[in-house]
């Protein structure tokens, strides 16, 4: 700041006027600091600042199992436009389903001093977050819940959304659906597959182990588990998947096949609806899912003191031709 001060002719005072856009200072005498900020490239100390006033960083921590999945991309910019309009900036990283990343993400932004934290856990064990609880950063777990504290939860109704997919498949004349789900230690895996048996039931139809696959799952993987459900006697006649990853490889093994068998997917993904057929998907908004965490966490920075909260938010059915097919 010096150095902007010097090559401007003027006070460091008068620089720091202009930097925090603050009045008192004429106009001519700005743009001169200005021209000299941008000949020097200058940029200010946020962090310092607010160390000094005793406010916030302005950032709040955002971990995700992966920011390369659409899915995680959608609710990524859904919580940075919350974050934009509280005036903070969003710290994000992926822990790729590792509970030992996760941690270290999280942790890393709290040493960081964000003003709080969103987090898609990896793990079941989140105590090491309760020092930050307690001093006062507040924590949202969104799309799983915490293993072993209580904290706001923002999910999506998984068990719901499968039990209709099988509903619906079964409407269509299916007796044998197959499930492809991701790992069982996953959250999100558990409740749908819990979903899918309770969508046999509720259907009428039998639950055959021999039609589930958990994963976690590859595209070779996907390919022999579909020869090996799609093939012999009473090969299953329909799929339900459990994410949109799986459901690509899905359509990738299947693809140029005569006869395909119905699909839905649960999770929507660009461009299923101008497949050939589209693709059925039981759809959650990713956006939504980030809006209602993002707003939550900044519920409680503003001072929300109420007990923690868990919300589940719907699915939607969206038939759009591959899972409408009949056996």
């Amino acid at each position: 700041m010096s150095d902007v001060a010097r090559l401007a002719g003027v006070s460091i005072k008068t620089v720091s006027r202009v930097v925090n856009d603050e009045p008192g200072v004429h106009v001519d005498t700005a743009e001169r600091v200005l021209a000299a900020i941008e000949r020097l490239g200058f940029r200010r100390n946020v962090g310092a600042l607010n160390l000094r006033r005793g406010s916030s960083t302005g950032t709040i921590g955002l971990v995700l199992e992966d920011v390369g999945n659409p899915f995680y991309s959608g609710l990524t910019r859904a919580v940075e436009e919350v974050a934009r309009g509280f005036g903070r900036q969003v710290l994000t990283g992926s822990s790729d389903e590792d509970a030992a990343r996760e941690r270290e993400l999280a942790l890393e932004f709290c040493a960081r001093r964000v003003d709080g934290l969103i987090v898609v856990p990896a793990g079941l064990r989140h105590g090491y977050l309760l020092p930050e609880i307690n001093s006062g950063t507040p924590v949202v777990f969104v799309d799983r819940p915490p293993g072993d504290v209580l904290a706001d939860t923002v999910l999506v109704d998984n068990i719901e959304g499968a039990a209709a997919a099988v509903v619906h498949l079964a409407a269509h004349g299916h007796k044998r659906i197959a499930f492809l789900g991701d790992s069982p230690d996953i959250y999100t895996a558990t409740e749908r597959l819990r979903g899918f048996r309770e969508g046999c039931a509720k259907a009428g139809i039998a639950y055959d182990e021999r039609f589930v696959a958990m994963g976690p799952h590859t595209e070779a993987g996907v390919a022999a588990t579909l020869r090996r459900i799609l093939t012999g006697r009473a090969p299953a006649t329909a799929l339900l998947t459990g994410n949109n990853r799986i459901t690509v490889h899905v359509l990738r093994a299947i693809a140029g096949s005569r006869r395909r068998p119905a699909l839905v997917g649960f999770d929507d993904f660009e461009l299923a609806d101008l497949l050939n057929p589209p693709v059925t998907v039981v759809a959650l908004n990713p956006g939504t899912l980030g809006k209602s965490a993002a707003e939550l966490l900044f519920a409680r920075l503003d001072g929300d003191s109420a007990p923690p909260r868990r919300i589940v938010l719907p699915v939607q059915l969206m038939p759009r031709g591959s899972g409408e097919v009949s056996p």
